[in-house]
């Protein structure tokens, strides 16, 4: 799952230029373009959050008072 060669993503781009057409191919390539992009930055910051969050996190140790 997941190997695409070469003729599955032929088959793919004939099926999106039927769907589409060519005159809005392109405008579909800049929305997923930016789509992907926001993907990958929200991503990222959920990341960076995670890791902010964890370096926020005092860490105690508890030791008994007699």
């Amino acid at each position: 799952m997941g190997n695409f060669g070469i003729g599955e993503l032929v088959v793919i781009l004939v099926v999106v230029l039927i769907l589409f057409g060519p005159g809005k191919l392109p405008d579909v390539g800049k929305a997923l373009g930016k789509a992907v992009g926001e993907f990958r930055r929200g991503i990222r910051e959920g990341v960076d959050e995670k890791d902010h969050a964890k370096s926020d996190t005092p860490t105690t140790t508890s030791s008994k008072q007699a």
